[in-house]
């Protein structure tokens, strides 16, 4: 508001935000969206990989070969040209390529061998430094690393309650901060806990949330933190997308202790969170006050958000414009 009033008092025009649906090609069901530098990266199912620049021009197709059984959950853009996809799915089914030359060439990092295992999420520190979530196998949940951007470790991940996993929707239920930070969500009828690592990965505490987790689609989907203190769980159950029951919580002690908000939650089940933007299949909603309270600005439905783009099904892809006021 200071700031609109300054640009009043100085004879500017005022600017207002509006999200704009963006041609895509494809009608694909988009679940991941990242953006580095100039350039915008969307990925989904049938092995649908996308690329184009934040300030125009047209969608290119820049999939690796041979992925069309792969549903790529998670794209992580790390440089202009360099990016990370995951896929998600039964054992094999869940993968990791990466490229360095905007997608002309693909690089398969890593296979799950785990018949048993499943990959929900990825998160990066920085180009090289980087973890992946994936659901429990043998009471723990699965956890790997990489230091090089190349290969990937296995790390002891600690204990998953019975009836207890995470969820793959947008690719976002683990959220990494400054070199080696990170938390992750986690659902089903022993879940809605968030886990906190300070040393990449290698050990974590857990914190319970009030999020609902009264059945097997139920839980935390998506995380965000606006710095060390400030983070805001988003999720629900995507069987009931338009119950707004237990579908956010905030902490302000850097996930030491989580509460629920007094104020207006979003609406229905949310799949994704981003700078304060919450996405579902009933549109977008906007917290200001760092989650305690959300106003609805889009009834488009959207599985993914990051950084002013957000993707759906059917090829959906919107894009927040910034509009003058005069």
């Amino acid at each position: 508001m200071v700031v609109w009033r300054f640009l009043l008092a100085i004879g500017l025009p005022m600017l207002a935000q509006s999200w704009v649906p963006v041609e895509s090609g494809t009608t694909a069901n988009l679940r991941g969206v990242s953006v580095s530098g100039n350039a915008v990266w969307v990925s989904g199912e049938k092995g649908t990989v996308l690329r184009r620049g934040v300030v125009g021009g047209a969608w290119l197709s820049v999939s690796p070969k041979g992925v069309a059984d792969l549903d790529f959950r998670n794209i992580e853009a790390t440089a202009e040209g360099t990016a990370y996809v995951m896929s998600s799915g039964q054992g094999p089914q869940s993968r990791i390529y990466k490229t360095t030359d905007g997608g002309a060439s693909w690089m398969l990092l890593a296979t799950n061998l785990e018949p048993k295992g499943f990959w929900d999420c990825m998160g990066f520190w920085d180009a090289t430094h980087g973890i992946i979530i994936g659901d429990p196998v043998d009471g723990r949940f699965t956890i790997m690393t990489t230091s090089d951007g190349a290969t990937w470790q296995k790390v002891k991940g600690p204990s998953a309650n019975k009836e207890e996993g995470a969820f793959a929707a947008s690719g976002s239920c683990v959220f990494t901060r400054g070199t080696r930070e990170a938390w992750f969500g986690t659902g089903g009828v022993g879940g809605a806990r968030v886990f906190h690592s300070e040393d990449g990965g290698q050990t974590w505490s857990v914190a319970k949330t009030p999020m609902r987790h009264d059945s097997t689609s139920a839980g935390i989907f998506s995380l965000a933190f606006e710095d060390a203190l400030h983070g805001i769980a988003v999720g629900g159950d995507y069987m009931k997308a338009d119950e707004s029951v237990g579908n956010v919580a905030i902490t302000e002690d850097g996930g030491h202790t989580w509460f629920a908000p007094n104020g207006m939650p979003p609406r229905g089940y949310r799949s994704a969170i981003s700078g304060g933007i919450a996405t579902g299949p009933s549109g977008i909603d906007q917290s200001k006050d760092r989650g305690r309270s959300w106003t609805k600005v889009v009834d488009q439905g959207c599985n993914a958000v990051h950084d002013g783009w957000a993707v759906g099904s059917n090829g959906r892809i919107l894009m927040l414009r910034a509009d003058i006021l005069l």
